[in-house]
């Protein structure tokens, strides 16, 4: 498939790749577990261009956000079909913000992030049914500080497919965690969203050259399809 962060790359950016052989795919395992990481209405937002929701919703990705959205609902509806797990993160902090380490960077509204706020919800398009755990988090990777270790054990997962939000931020750092701790990892370009396009761009080379496997929606589904065979 034509690759998203193909406008980025110079010519030398090419031949280091080739040269370097990077971008090889680790490959998919037999027990997997579907991550839908923050897709929370502060992070989501409107499905207007982006410019447009700033306003309301400053840490909102706008149609982009929207767009992976109606994807993620496609994969989510194939893992059930499947029988696999499906886990949802919130990035929410409890009861103080003095130790939120993402306000630090930022100056807009905190309260709207505490837990209890209605902004802190996962969005009704995919809201978590009794059997889909959802994992509460304060830093960006969802391994820290919470028991998804203990709870991907326990089902015997192997691998992780991570859809949601931010492509360079929670996303991101949790394929990074996932792969450290010996996971195959992929995560699905059409189902994750940026607020900064290059940054999404960006965080989807590096993680496809160095980390785990880039895939898009059509390969996620077929995925799921061959593990009911």
């Amino acid at each position: 498939m034509a690759r998203i962060w193909e406008d980025l790359l110079s010519d030398v950016d090419r031949m280091v790749i080739e040269k370097g052989g990077y971008g090889k795919s680790r490959g998919l395992g037999k027990k997997p577990l579907l991550l839908i990481i923050d897709v929370q209405y502060n992070y989501v937002g409107e499905d207007l261009p982006i410019e447009q929701q700033l306003d309301k919703w400053p840490a909102g990705g706008g149609a982009a956000a929207w767009a992976a959205i109606r994807n993620i609902q496609r994969i989510r509806a194939a893992a059930k079909e499947a029988g696999v797990p499906i886990f949802f993160t919130r990035n929410v902090q409890k009861r103080t913000l003095a130790f939120d380490g993402f306000g630090l960077k930022t100056n807009r509204d905190q309260s709207k992030f505490l837990d209890g706020r209605p902004e802190t919800q996962i969005v009704k398009e995919l809201e978590p049914d009794d059997n889909e755990m959802v994992i509460d988090k304060a830093y960006a990777s969802v391994f820290y500080g919470t028991p998804l270790l203990s709870y991907l054990i326990k089902l015997g997962i192997d691998t992780i497919i991570i859809v949601g939000g931010s492509t360079s931020g929670c996303c991101r750092a949790t394929a990074v965690d996932a792969v450290t701790r010996n996971y195959n990892v992929a995560m699905v370009e059409d189902a994750v969203y940026d607020r900064i396009q290059l940054s999404h761009k960006a965080s989807l080379l590096d993680l496809w050259m160095k980390y785990c496997d880039v895939i898009d929606t059509r390969q996620v589904l077929d995925y799921f399809k061959s593990l009911k065979g």
